[in-house]
């Protein structure tokens, strides 16, 4: 077995095989990213954004309580 054989059959095998599954998987990626998102995907992103916002007011209050009862918490390790 030359160093042409051991080189040429994993290559073919590859561009028989592996090459156009990778391809089709490229394209079809890339064909889901150009249609933006779905309504299922926005409507999880809405709640999400919710959230956020609700837990973002929770820190802003618990941070308040926290300066009125001890004015250096944010200076302790």
């Amino acid at each position: 077995m030359g160093i042409e054989e051991a080189i040429s059959i994993p290559l073919i095998l590859f561009m028989i095989f592996v090459a156009p599954i990778w391809v089709i998987m490229h394209y079809r990626a890339r064909r889901q990213i150009s249609q933006g998102l779905s309504e299922e995907e926005k409507t999880s992103l809405h709640n999400l954004a919710d959230k956020a916002e609700s837990m973002a007011e929770r820190i802003r209050t618990l941070e308040q309580i926290l300066d009125a009862e001890s004015p250096d918490w944010r200076n302790k390790v």
